[in-house]
């Protein structure tokens, strides 16, 4: 007869082992799988570091007042960050390390470089706050902000503060000058108004309907005043980012480097407002300028490289990013020919950044082994 196998009391009395924990490292999305270095953390301080070269050039040219700019708005944006991490219930582990991930410190960095060197510091807190609470918590943080958080502050700051917003200064005659002493130097020297920027100054005489004669003339001052070399290098006034077109291509130079971004939205961009400003200065050279003066004399470089690039708020597909890219450069240049403002470029990334989820819908790729459905 053979032996029963019925466990034996023994073996049923013995407690029943514990399951292993499942490791949180094991559980993977579905394949295929790349490995990569990459993570946010060493992506957003790439970036910010890219940035630097552009901190840089505002410091040589603007001064002190741009190192308390930058420093002031960045230190503020890492604070609100961790203050918003905490408010949402989260742990303190986890507050320092979102903190210190990098994505508050270019927060910080591109909104000080898209405000003027005189911006007062309770200007440069607000717009802190706006930028990580109504730009990115609100949605939920990291990678759910469907907006750029600093364009968000930058134009709320533009809205509710136009005159600090729009109050330039030409680079100072030296490092210990004050922007407000260079202010009142201009002042003096252009009859009691401040600097212009090259499009601030065309679209004023646009704004105030001249007459084509006084047109032709400023227009000439402008190509005149405003060399190419010196809209290059940076020698003019403007926002701290939007001056020193060299630096921000050498930071630029890294971003392409490391494969952070690639040339879909940035050339795009700036080709096709090129290609409608070059329209419009061949239909009419009087009133209007040449359209390298619209690529290097404005937030252009800063805006395409830098914020319309950013991969949480710009279409996922090669093609969307080119969609993406020439909307942005059409609403720029379209608000700088014949809206109210002279500068578009914060405006067009925001609409632009709205139409994402659109973009990415009609330009999604094909599924492997889907058939296409017969029309109706």
């Amino acid at each position: 007869m053979a032996e029963s196998t019925t466990p034996t009391a023994d073996a049923a009395a013995a407690p029943a082992k514990a399951p292993e924990p499942v490791s949180h490292e094991l559980l993977v999305t579905s394949s295929p799988h790349f490995a990569t270095p990459e993570s946010v953390p060493r992506i957003m301080h790439t970036v910010w570091l890219a940035l630097l070269p552009a901190c840089a050039a505002a410091v040589w040219l603007f001064g002190f007042d741009a190192l308390i700019v930058i420093g002031l708005t960045v230190l503020a944006c890492v604070g609100f960050e961790a203050l918003l991490v905490r408010a949402r219930g989260r742990s303190w582990s986890e507050v320092r390390r979102t903190a210190l991930d990098g994505s508050a410190i270019i927060t910080g960095v591109l909104l000080a470089l898209n405000l003027p060197a005189a911006s007062p510091w309770w200007m440069l807190l607000i717009g802190a706050f706006v930028a990580m609470g109504l730009g990115k918590h609100v949605f939920g943080g990291l990678g759910h902000n469907p907006f750029n958080p600093a364009l968000v502050a930058r134009v709320f700051l533009l809205i509710s503060f136009p005159t600090q917003m729009l109050t330039w200064s030409s680079p100072v005659d030296s490092f210990a000058q004050s922007t407000a002493e260079r202010i009142e130097q201009d002042k003096a020297e252009l009859d009691g108004q401040t600097y212009a920027t090259p499009l601030g100054k065309l679209k004023d005489a646009l704004r105030n309907r001249a007459d084509p004669a006084k047109l032709a003339a400023i227009r000439a001052e402008v190509a005149e005043r405003y060399p190419a070399l010196d809209l290059f290098l940076g020698r003019t006034g403007g926002s701290l980012g939007e001056t020193s077109a060299l630096a921000l291509l050498l930071g630029a130079a890294l971003l392409f480097w490391r494969r952070i971004i690639t040339w879909h939205i940035p050339l795009t961009f700036v080709a096709t407002t090129a290609l409608v400003t070059g329209i419009a200065w061949a239909v009419n050279p009087d009133v209007y300028v040449n359209p390298l003066v619209h690529v290097l004399g404005g937030g252009l470089i800063l805006g395409a490289f830098f914020m319309a690039t950013d991969m949480v708020t710009s279409p996922v597909t090669r093609l969307g990013m080119v969609i993406f890219g020439a909307g942005c450069g059409l609403i720029t240049a379209v608000i700088r020919l014949w809206g109210s403002y002279p500068e578009g470029v914060s405006f067009a990334i925001l609409i632009m950044n709205a139409l994402v989820p659109l973009i990415d819908r009609y330009t999604r790729g094909r599924k492997f082994g889907e058939t296409r459905r017969a029309a109706a």
